[in-house]
């Protein structure tokens, strides 16, 4: 069993606030999960010791601990706390606040210490309202975010903060928070909570590496837990497993996640992994991400990775879409997950991705020449005297149905765009094409 109350909770918190705030750490001993970023002997952690800190954004997903990090580093530093959110604040609530910190920088010598949750949510006049006074360091500036602050920071902003990376919670580390949270929080203490190292582990694994998601899972299902006869709350396995079922799943379709999950799904398509495949299918499927967005990345996958090397992956790709349109959710999930199984398992070929890029390079490098005149439909009378049409070859005409005919411009003649790989379909058209270039080269011999 997990050990129960030991401490009291950390004063001035108020009884009625949630769990994760209750129990929020007051000290880096008890910031679990980034030893990377605070343990002992890492730039951040010196810096702290000798409280000489720099403005800074602290880049991580939900539930990471960025809140509580930013706490500690003003309570390590002696700094002045002020939170700032980047929903309900105003560009005039900024500058109040800068000017603020300011004046009590020159007249107390104390810093302030200015966290910004979401800072990435701030527009661009927002942030730049912070740019002077984070260069004449009269404010300690901590912002927070789950997107990728290079592209949602601006430059200026961003050079003149170290950024810090935070990782999601490993379930060892959301193990700790959970046996930290029985033993010190009040309430749980008073509700008699029980609950085993099996349970524990299991709502660390299911939490996605979200603390905050841990914790109110934890305190859900402590609640609603009767006590038995001895006053316990006995927390049960069956009661878990169902909160765990109807619980959200972490997922933004917008974020990073988004971008994150529909790569790891395409790769593991490319890479012929079938069970990675389904299983990125269904992680985002579960979260709510738009099924025809999903097809229509599966309809790109099947020509990018796959090609000619197996064409009725593409047949396979728009049917699935097709399914999805027509029968909806759930019952289209499964025409997702035929179609990706098949081409996770069918022949890889990027050969028409390499020629297609390669004709792009020259198209970008001017070669856009006009079209050959013996190409062109003499459809006027004064197309037929510029000479439109005059020396095609007409395919059918011939026995073999290929000629010597030249198609692509002066420029570019001899130009070897398409290379089928030898792998699955493509080794018959790699021979095709083979056997076509011998006869146009007898052909224009002659």
């Amino acid at each position: 069993m997990a050990k129960l109350y030991e401490d009291a909770s950390p004063p001035g918190k108020n009884p009625d606030s949630p769990l994760a705030d209750r129990i929020r750490p007051q000290d880096l001993e008890d910031l679990f999960g980034q030893d990377e970023l605070i343990g002992e002997g890492t730039p951040l952690r010196k810096q702290i010791e000798i409280k000489r800190l720099y403005s800074l954004i602290l880049w991580g997903p939900p539930g990471s601990g960025k809140t509580s990090l930013a706490q500690i580093l003003a309570r390590e530093t002696g700094s002045r706390f002020i939170p700032l959110s980047a929903v309900l604040s105003s560009i005039r609530d900024v500058r109040r606040i800068m000017e603020e910190a300011a004046a009590d920088r020159r007249s107390n010598k104390r810093q302030t210490l200015l966290f910004i949750d979401e800072i990435h949510r701030f527009n661009k006049a927002q942030q730049d309202a912070f740019l002077s006074y984070v260069e004449r360091g009269e404010i300690l500036l901590v912002g927070a975010t789950t997107e990728n602050p290079s592209f949602e920071v601006i430059p200026a902003l961003l050079s003149r903060c170290q950024v810090h990376r935070m990782r999601s919670l490993a379930p060892k580390a959301i193990r700790s928070i959970l046996e930290r949270a029985l033993r010190v929080d009040r309430k749980l203490s008073d509700l008699r909570a029980r609950v085993s190292s099996d349970n524990l582990d299991l709502i660390g694994a299911a939490s996605g590496g979200d603390a905050r998601r841990a914790l109110n899972l934890l305190e859900g299902v402590v609640q609603v837990t009767p006590p038995g006869e001895n006053g316990q709350r006995q927390v049960r396995r069956q009661d878990l497993e169902a909160a765990l079922r109807d619980a959200p799943r972490r997922y933004d379709k917008a974020g990073e996640d988004h971008f994150n999950m529909i790569s790891a799904f395409q790769k593991s398509i490319r890479n012929s992994d079938p069970d990675a495949a389904l299983y990125w299918l269904a992680r985002m499927l579960e979260a709510g991400e738009d099924p025809l967005y999903v097809a229509r990345r599966i309809i790109r996958t099947a020509s990018e990775d796959i090609g000619n090397a197996d064409p009725r992956a593409l047949q396979l790709a728009v049917a699935a879409k097709d399914a999805v349109h027509f029968v909806g959710l759930p019952e289209g999930k499964l025409a997702l997950a035929q179609a990706v199984t098949y081409m996770a398992v069918a022949p890889k070929s990027n050969a028409l991705e390499v020629a297609y890029g390669a004709v792009l390079e020259d198209l970008r490098s001017g070669q856009a020449d006009p079209v050959p005149r013996h190409l062109r439909n003499p459809t006027t009378r004064e197309m037929r005297r510029q000479g439109y049409g005059r020396g095609y070859e007409y395919a059918h005409e011939d026995p073999e149905g290929i000629t010597g005919m030249e198609c692509l411009p002066d420029r570019l003649v001899g130009r070897e765009y398409y290379r089928p790989k030898d792998a699955g379909f493509e080794k018959t058209i790699r021979e095709r094409i083979r056997y076509w270039r011998e006869k146009v080269a007898r052909k224009r011999k002659k």
